[in-house]
């Protein structure tokens, strides 16, 4: 899978889940139902189904947005949109960013390899609570140009 098109209608939804069901072999409500049942057996099929659900929500949401923008336009006046109207418009592009960006998130979590463990072998760098201490402010040296 390369680039994300552009789908209408949730296809991207629907190709997504092809694809989650090719790569775990099985259909993807039974993916959902042993994930359910079993969260930590497989950690990349809990994360799959995980994002996949995060996207549904997205695309109803983008969805219902644009239902109430196509609403608006039908019965706006004028050649001018007014305020609500753009409010509108710009929250069905913010809802296609949290889809996209959410679809982007479940290709990214297919592309892993299968059957690699997600342990780390490096140092894992721990969050610290104490503030950083500023270095102390060193005099500016000004030189006599000869």
């Amino acid at each position: 899978m390369s680039e994300i098109p552009d789908f209408l209608n949730g296809e991207i939804v629907a190709m997504l889940a092809d694809h989650i069901e090719a790569r775990f072999e099985m259909p993807l409500d039974e993916l959902v139902r042993s994930v359910s049942q079993a969260p930590f057996a497989t950690v990349a099929a809990t994360s799959v189904v995980h994002a996949y659900g995060r996207l549904t929500r997205a695309q109803t949401a983008l969805e219902e947005a644009e239902n109430a923008l196509v609403i608006a336009l039908e019965t706006a006046s004028g050649e001018v949109l007014d305020d609500p109207v753009m409010s509108l418009a710009h929250q069905v592009n913010r809802a296609v960013e949290a889809r996209d960006t959410h679809a982007q998130w479940v290709r990214a979590l297919l592309e892993v390899p299968a059957g690699k463990p997600s342990t780390r072998t490096g140092a894992v760098s721990r969050l610290t609570t104490a503030l950083p201490v500023a270095a102390p402010a060193q005099p500016a040296r000004i030189g006599i140009a000869r």
